[in-house]
């Protein structure tokens, strides 16, 4: 009797499992012939729009960039191919299959971060597919031009199965998330958004917390002659200038110093520290009286700085064996080293650092470093998590540079700070569907929600939950030099969505 009881249970337990992560046998069926129909077609179609360079431009809109122009017109091109609508909102593109009033939103973009062609194999705007095998590798495989070619193939498909809709899809693709939210707010003012949306800009399994993008921007001005530290030898060494970075949001891979009259023992010094640390490749240049350092560490999103290795921090770090005279550029890689340090979550930097439960740690991380004719700009890149008020973190930002100011005698210039709001997304209707894909077509057993560091257009959108495209314990490419998605991630990720798109679109 124990031993029939014991497998009554076991096979009721095997059932609920089933129930649980089971999808409808035409979500299945539908993704398996998504890919073996579509894959080719996929990977010329990501490579059109790859080719466009849809990164922000100072004066100009996508209404009057030629990349711009060019990328819209290419979508049209695809919508028209695919048999799916389409219609253009200036800043935002919508594609969709159905008539329905009742909606699936899916929220996608089409502007990409800027690219540094010398830290590349090959042109960052054409699709390399030859460079290392089985990566697509070119600006927006991963952020977001895969997963708009993705997203189209998937409805395509279901196109072609004649599946009958209970909601249009709606893609939509947005032209400036890396730059500017404000024209998408203005245009939501008029527009009805769906009441349920997948976000395809973040990571798997399926994303209910994002913590927000924040930002401390000051100058450390240049020095009047009379301030600069004149009890110092002329003759010894001193550094001139500090830089690094190449937009916000990136973990600076590069960063360069320029010094005078260094003497071989201490080339020597900065030369044997230098190779210990772990993760950076240093040059060092001599000519005449001059040196340059160029450091070399790994660019990464800044919403996960520990994926990459903070050249700026680390070329700071290695400066601080050496006492330099009062200059702009030594007083920029002391505040780095002393409020900085190679930690990523301000553990120096003041009161500020704490951590939530289940969002994490606020990060902090020093992203661009730039001189310019006023002096030199620096720009912190922070994600906070739930559990400070902006007034709170202003309080402590200030009293930490107060402090740092009042120890070196200096005045910073033009302090600004931006708190962005983090989101928690709570009681989405199909955050259990989206769960049960991810694990069926992973066989990842009882998947859970996470938080990321990043921040998407999913806080504008009602119950908006991101899903993909990026594998749990993956680092995220989208923001770094070489960014890339796997062709196998691009096939695994057109079944998902589009069994995804079956479970929450199509009548059962």
């Amino acid at each position: 009797m124990k031993t029939l009881i014991g497998t009554l249970s076991l096979l009721l337990g095997v059932m609920l499992a089933f129930s649980v992560q089971a999808l409808s046998p035409k979500s299945e069926s539908v993704a398996d012939y998504a890919v073996e129909n579509y894959e080719d077609a996929m990977l010329d179609s990501l490579a059109k729009l790859v080719t466009f360079k849809t990164v922000a431009k100072e004066g100009m809109t996508p209404e009057n960039n030629p990349e711009f122009i060019g990328f819209k017109q290419e979508i049209k091109k695809l919508t028209q191919e695919l048999g799916l609508t389409y219609s253009d909102h200036g800043y935002v593109l919508l594609v969709g299959l159905g008539d329905s009033e009742d909606k699936l939103g899916v929220i996608t973009h089409g502007d990409v971060q800027p690219a540094d062609p010398a830290l590349w194999a090959q042109d960052p705007f054409l699709l390399d597919t030859q460079s290392q095998s089985g990566k697509l590798i070119g600006r927006g495989t991963e952020d977001d031009k895969g997963a708009i070619v993705t997203a189209m193939y998937a409805m395509k498909s279901i196109k072609d199965k004649q599946l009958t809709l209970s909601k249009r899809i709606e893609l939509m693709v947005y032209l400036a998330e890396e730059s500017d939210w404000d024209p998408l707010r203005e245009f939501l003012k008029g527009y009805t958004p769906a009441e349920i949306n997948i976000t395809i800009d973040a990571e798997y399994p399926v994303v209910t917390a994002e913590k927000g993008w924040s930002q401390i921007t000051f100058t450390i001005p240049n020095l009047d002659d009379e301030l600069i530290d004149k009890s110092h030898d002329k003759h010894s060494a001193n550094l001139l200038s500090f830089s690094g970075g190449y937009f916000s949001s990136q973990i600076p891979q590069q960063a360069k110093a320029s010094l005078s009259n260094v003497s071989p023992s201490l080339l020597a010094k900065l030369k044997t520290i230098a190779t210990k640390q772990e993760g950076m490749a240093y040059r060092f240049e001599s000519k005449g009286e001059h040196l340059t350092i160029f450091a070399d560490g790994k660019a990464a999103h800044s919403s996960s700085p520990k994926d990459g290795v903070n050249a700026v921090t680390h070329l700071a770090l290695l400066l601080s064996a050496h006492h330099w005279p009062k200059s702009q550029a030594s007083l920029t890689q002391s505040f780095i080293h002393e409020l900085i340090g190679l930690g990523v979550e301000a553990e120096l930097f003041g009161d500020i650092a704490y951590n939530d439960g289940f969002m994490g740690p606020m990060t902090l991380a020093p992203t661009v470093v730039k001189q310019t004719q006023k002096g030199t700009e620096v720009t912190l890149n922070l994600r906070r998590p739930v559990g400070k008020t902006p007034e709170l973190l202003d309080i402590q930002t200030t009293q930490a540079l107060e402090l740092w100011q009042v120890k070196h005698d200096i005045k910073l210039k033009d302090v600004e700070t931006y708190w962005g709001k983090p989101m928690v997304m709570e009681n989405a209707p199909h955050l259990d569907t989206l769960l049960a894909v991810f694990s069926h077509f992973t066989g990842i057993k009882d998947p859970k929600p996470v938080s990321i560091g990043g921040s998407t257009n999913s806080k504008l959108f009602p119950n908006a939950l991101s899903f993909g495209p990026t594998m749990p314990g993956k680092a995220y490419t989208g923001h770094t030099e070489n960014e890339f998605m796997t062709q196998k991630q691009f096939m695994l990720n057109l079944k998902m969505y589009t069994a995804a798109f079956i479970e929450l679109a199509v009548e059962k």
